[in-house]
């Protein structure tokens, strides 16, 4: 019987020798034993795992990492079969089937294909196959990143519905300063409230990688939101995953009244980590896909009116427009920014009555592109065929394609 599904992201620097670039077999093989484990013990997990370009580098007897983009992804291209290969190696080892599943932002973009790549995680965990997720690197250029594979993993551990994500990293857990310069530095064992973190996190990942602690920080905000308990570990000691797991089992058991063992096991430490506690209230599957799966056109710029309205379930009428940056087209994402009432000079930061700044609050799929929705915006839906010529829909976004943020759930006060 499944209990719980499993998250797993392995940076570069984690499976990679950044000088070397060859494959740290120790590590790899400490990786695939854990999620072996947990995968006997019944649990799904899925594999988010950087390295192509370090295997690449590797593989093309390339000393440094280049910076020309198509070189780039040509190395990614030669090393992320590498990569592979070398994971289906391990886990064929111990009889588990792999897949690979690479991704771009355009791959879930859409949300047929975002339903559809969540129906091929879901036969794969029934099928008792462990997905290894990448970017596909070859392809992605900067408008359809993820930014980086914590995000990727975060976004991935979303759509599989995942309990858990263990972000694997060169550190045991998140300091309140930098322990290799701060003796004095703290661990941070548990954040219940990942906007009051003040941690130390100017660290900027290695030569190979492209993150560091700020990346894991935001792949915990996103995993959180979607109700995804986020963990940070050591990357060098994967068994620590199994006894962290335990542990949590332990503690739930033991908040639910079941007996705790009487040799006391269940008051032992864990291995240090740090976790994020996920949201009370996480964000559904669909407004998950609409604020992090879209990338935004553009910017609607909406009054508090129009904002309270929203946040009451009721769709976005033109009349509660202020403006409209950038150029999109109907049916495409776009950010919403609450705003005061403007000055005549619109978007220049002249807010009347010493309003507050603008405050992007969440994501929309229109119903208008951008020219049609300058045209009409300010004015009553009644007019908006008078204006165009034609109406689509009285509204410029229905409530259903409007997503907030976690925190922009009640109205402003």
């Amino acid at each position: 019987m499944i209990t719980d599904s499993y998250g797993f992201y392995v940076g570069t620097s984690s499976i990679v020798d950044e000088n070397t670039h060859e494959p740290i077999l120790s590590i790899l093989t400490l990786i695939v034993e854990t999620v072996a484990k947990l995968h006997r013990d019944g649990h799904n997990v899925v594999l988010v795992s950087s390295g192509a370009v370090g295997v690449g580098l590797r593989r093309m007897d390339v000393n440094e990492r280049p910076t020309n983009l198509p070189r780039i992804q040509a190395l990614a291209a030669v090393g992320q079969c590498r990569l592979m290969s070398l994971w289906d190696g391990l886990f064929s080892h111990l009889r588990l089937p792999v897949a690979q599943i690479l991704l771009t932002r355009n791959d879930i973009a859409d949300t047929t294909q975002y339903v559809n790549a969540q129906n091929t995680f879901s036969q794969l965990f029934e099928m008792g196959v462990v997905p290894i997720v990448n970017e596909n690197d070859t392809l992605a250029v900067s408008e359809i990143k993820f930014g980086d594979n914590d995000t990727l993993s975060a976004i991935t551990a979303a759509m599989v519905k995942a309990d858990y994500l263990f972000l694997m990293t060169d550190v045991d857990c998140l300091y309140t300063a930098n322990p290799r310069t701060n003796p004095d530095a703290k661990p941070i064992e548990v954040v219940d409230d990942i906007s009051s973190i003040e941690a130390d996190v100017s660290s900027a990942g290695s030569s190979l990688g492209t993150g560091g602690m700020s990346t894991k920080i935001v792949a915990a905000k996103l995993g959180t939101s979607a109700g995804v308990t986020t963990i940070i570990t050591k990357s060098s000691k994967p068994g620590n995953v199994h006894e962290i797991v335990t542990y949590l089992q332990r503690l739930e058991q033991d908040s639910q009244g079941t007996t705790v063992p009487t040799d006391g096991s269940a008051l032992l430490s864990p291995p240090l980590h740090t976790r994020f506690l996920r949201s009370d209230h996480p964000i559904q599957s669909r407004s998950f896909w609409l604020l992090h799966g879209l990338n935004p056109h553009g910017t609607i710029y909406i009054d508090q009116g129009a904002y309270s309205a929203l946040l009451n379930k009721a769709s976005l009428l033109p009349a509660g427009v202020v403006d409209v940056d950038g150029h999109f087209a109907q049916q495409e994402a776009v950010r919403l920014v609450v705003v005061q009432k403007l000055s005549p000079d619109s978007l220049n930061g002249d807010f009347l009555h010493h309003g507050q700044e603008p405050r992007v609050v969440g994501s929309a799929l229109v119903n208008y592109g951008s020219h049609e929705i300058a045209c009409i915006k300010g004015h009553r839906s009644t007019q908006i065929h008078s204006i165009l010529g034609y109406a689509d829909s009285e509204y410029v976004a229905f409530h259903e394609n409007i997503s907030f943020f976690p925190g922009d759930d009640s109205p402003p006060r």
